[in-house]
């Protein structure tokens, strides 16, 4: 075994950032959600993929990924990686030229798993262009969601290890996809939007998966102003949700949730009865009526 190492940076960052919510009770909560960052590599100069992170050890995802993906057999081949946050990209330099390079990166598939894991620029680029229409949300409407949900998620009542994904309008369901990744269930339904033509703005999506920048951005991209999930947010996902005005409601579970983003367009008009803790000097964001 060799115990050859490459030049290598240290730039791990903390894996979860500090967020307020606002719960059911209309009461802030601070808590935390997980970090997501881009990284692009580049290796050799020529710009390889974007992995999506939370950034803990970005050094070591780097050269697994690598790999992984049979870009590179031998750790000794590779000089340095270095990592710089303030241009969120890797350098990965190697001893001499990788061979066969163009050809791996011509063939390229991509998973079905939980993260999927790449996202290339223009997805990210798109975020500038979308619009989302103003629009508020009971809460005995989440409930009412949530509730109409509960028929559902077959394959995964039955075999487990799936997503879902459901469009809503108002408390019917649309379409409802289950699939090994959310990323792959939202897309479904975004097909079906398409060839029927059909329009997001007085939709509401929910997914059984974490909100990431991908899930929002692809939420957003077909023009649906409220997300739910069962699941957490990242840091991305909220910084994207934020910018393009997505209603964001995450935790979903029976007469539980957490407002991420959008609060003011949350109206709290079935507060639950025996609220697990009240504090006093705070109101609630805003009641119905």
């Amino acid at each position: 075994m060799s115990n050859y190492r490459p030049q290598m940076t240290n730039a791990g960052l903390d894996a979860s950032v500090p967020v307020t919510t606002t719960d059911e009770f209309g009461q802030p909560r601070d808590g935390f959600i997980a970090a997501e960052r881009p990284l692009t590599i580049y290796l050799n100069k020529k710009e390889i993929v974007t992995l999506m992170s939370m950034g803990t050890q970005p050094e070591f995802l780097v050269l697994g990924w690598l790999r992984n993906q049979r870009m590179i057999s031998d750790i000794r081949h590779i000089k340095a990686v270095q990592v710089d946050w303030d241009t969120e990209s890797v350098a990965v330099t190697t001893f001499e030229d990788v061979e066969g390079l163009e050809e791996k990166l011509s063939k390229k598939t991509v998973t079905t798993g939980c993260g999927q894991g790449t996202v290339f620029g223009n997805l990210m680029d798109d975020i500038e262009n979308i619009k989302l229409p103003y629009i508020e949300i009971n809460q005995s409407m989440i409930y009412g969601v949530l509730k109409a949900l509960n028929e559902y998620n077959e394959i995964y009542k039955k075999a487990g290890a799936v997503h879902g994904c459901a469009l809503c309008q108002n408390e019917n369901i649309l379409q409802f996809v289950e699939d090994v990744g959310r990323h792959n269930a939202v897309d479904t339904i975004a097909g079906h939007m398409w060839i029927n033509n059909q329009s997001g703005e007085d939709k509401i999506f929910y997914t059984t998966g974490r909100l990431t920048s991908e899930m929002i951005i692809k939420v957003a991209q077909i023009g649906v102003p409220i997300l739910i999930s069962r699941s957490g947010v990242t840091q991305m996902g909220l910084d994207i949700a934020q910018k393009v005005g997505v209603i964001l409601i995450a935790r979903a579970k029976g007469r539980h949730f957490l407002v991420y983003n959008g609060t003011e367009k949350v109206i709290l008009d079935a507060i639950p009865d025996s609220p697990r803790h009240i504090n006093k000097s705070i109101r609630p964001i805003r009641n119905a009526g």
